[in-house]
């Protein structure tokens, strides 16, 4: 019955491709297929000393980092990004979190990664959101990899405006000491993989990882949804 009832309802109300706005078929979620697989991938993950690797160096010390799709103001990523952050679409960070880990876990991105910690939003935007966008990224990666998903560590101890139209400078300026490590035990000797949604500068990054400096034998790696700037 719940069946019939779900494909008379899709009949009159066809859930759409965020992307393209196509009717989905039953087997997809959130994006068609074809948008899915014409999406453009960075490669970076296959690639020693990539871009956003370098993004960091000189900033803080980074194991490996990558980003899985380019962002561009006009190009199919954006209509993501919106869905994601702006839309209330939590479930679409979870598949794409699962698409970017099981294309990337053959090239042995998260070997002897220990945990992976979303970038932590201040509790008023996450209340005011619903959700962390970065956070259902990383339960997809992790429901992939089988890597723990570690929520609780990091904080953001205050409420920064948007980095959205800030300079470089700004933004870093914006996010000196934002973030907080409250078991820098729980971390000694691990590796941990960071996720956030979009690479701009690295600010929100930096200021992440600076929470947890000093850290015994901890090892960072990085990984994004999207790198920004490639117009």
């Amino acid at each position: 019955m719940k069946t019939l009832w779900n494909s008379l309802w899709n009949l009159f109300f066809p859930k759409c491709c965020v992307v393209c706005g196509k009717p989905l078929l039953q087997t997809e979620e959130y994006l068609c297929l074809h948008c899915l697989k014409g999406l453009p991938r960075t490669n970076m993950h296959l690639q020693i000393d990539n871009e956003v690797e370098k993004n960091f160096w000189g900033k803080i010390p980074v194991q490996k980092a990558s980003a899985f799709l380019y962002y561009t103001k006009g190009g199919d990523v954006r209509p993501i990004l919106y869905e994601l952050k702006y839309y209330g679409n939590k479930e679409i960070g979870n598949l794409l979190g699962r698409c970017m880990a099981k294309e990337i876990l053959p090239s042995g991105f998260f070997r002897h990664i220990d945990y992976i910690l979303p970038v932590p939003l201040h509790p008023k935007r996450e209340k005011e959101r619903g959700y962390n966008q970065s956070e259902w990224l990383a339960k997809g990666i992790s429901d992939v990899t089988e890597i723990p998903l570690v929520t609780h560590l990091l904080s953001r101890s205050s409420y920064s405006s948007t980095q959205t139209h800030k300079t470089r400078i700004a933004r870093f300026e914006n996010m000196q000491g934002l973030f907080q490590c409250s078991d820098p035990e729980m971390l000694k000797g691990k590796h941990i993989l960071l996720v956030d949604d979009v690479l701009t500068t690295g600010a929100t990054l930096v200021a992440t990882a600076d929470a947890m400096k000093g850290i015994e034998g901890l090892r960072i790696s990085i990984l994004t949804l999207a790198l920004a700037g490639h117009d």
